[in-house]
């Protein structure tokens, strides 16, 4: 399956390569490579939803503190997110900012916040726009309920993905680790206690 918003490129490309074959057959290549790669940047696969806290995000944990995770999206990751938990989104709020690379962890970058109110509490994601990302596409609004795993946005090319859970709940994951949207980041702590 393909995001909705990646379907407009990857027309405009194949309907550049046929142009381009008639003009020029060395180009057909390259606005066909353009048309798989967007296909490829833009799929959207179904997903087994993992028990507990689930990740918004693919890529690759780079932080972990206290009640906060970070994941580095690279431009071959999936880039649709998902939610968290099962809840209300309570806000939505885009946050103007700079672009760094979004390998680099900063403050101030562009972000859109998402507020989604599950039976412990509050979670918080942030969806973080990179030097390469130009579009942060938000599927909800405030008043939407949302089921653990629905999808909920979508940043384009390189990103950042934060969680920020409530108190109680002990992340499992571990810095350095690749992620998939879907699976187990966090459990409650009494979870950990009785395995």
């Amino acid at each position: 399956m393909i995001e909705r918003s990646g379907y407009p490129p990857i027309i405009i490309f194949t309907v550049l390569a046929g142009i381009s074959y008639i003009i020029s057959p060395a180009i057909t290549i390259l606005f066909l490579a353009a048309a798989l790669f967007t296909a490829y940047f833009f799929r959207d696969p179904d997903r087994r939803i993992g028990e507990g806290i689930v990740s918004p995000a693919d890529g690759k944990i780079d932080y972990i503190e206290g009640s906060r995770i970070e994941i580095f999206m690279s431009p071959f990751d999936c880039h649709v997110n998902r939610s968290p938990v099962s809840g209300k989104v309570i806000s939505v709020r885009f946050i103007e900012g700079s672009t760094p690379p979004a390998f680099i962890r900063r403050a101030g970058v562009r972000t859109n916040e998402i507020l989604i109110e599950g039976e412990d509490g509050i979670f918080r994601v942030l969806q973080m726009a990179g030097i390469f990302a130009r579009r942060i596409v938000s599927y909800v609004r405030e008043g939407d309920y949302v089921r653990k795993g629905d999808r909920i946005g979508m940043i384009r090319f390189g990103s950042r993905v934060v969680l920020e859970v409530p108190e109680g709940y002990t992340f499992i994951r571990k810095v350095g680790e690749k992620i998939k949207a879907g699976e187990t980041v966090a459990v409650k702590d009494e979870s950990i206690q009785r395995s």
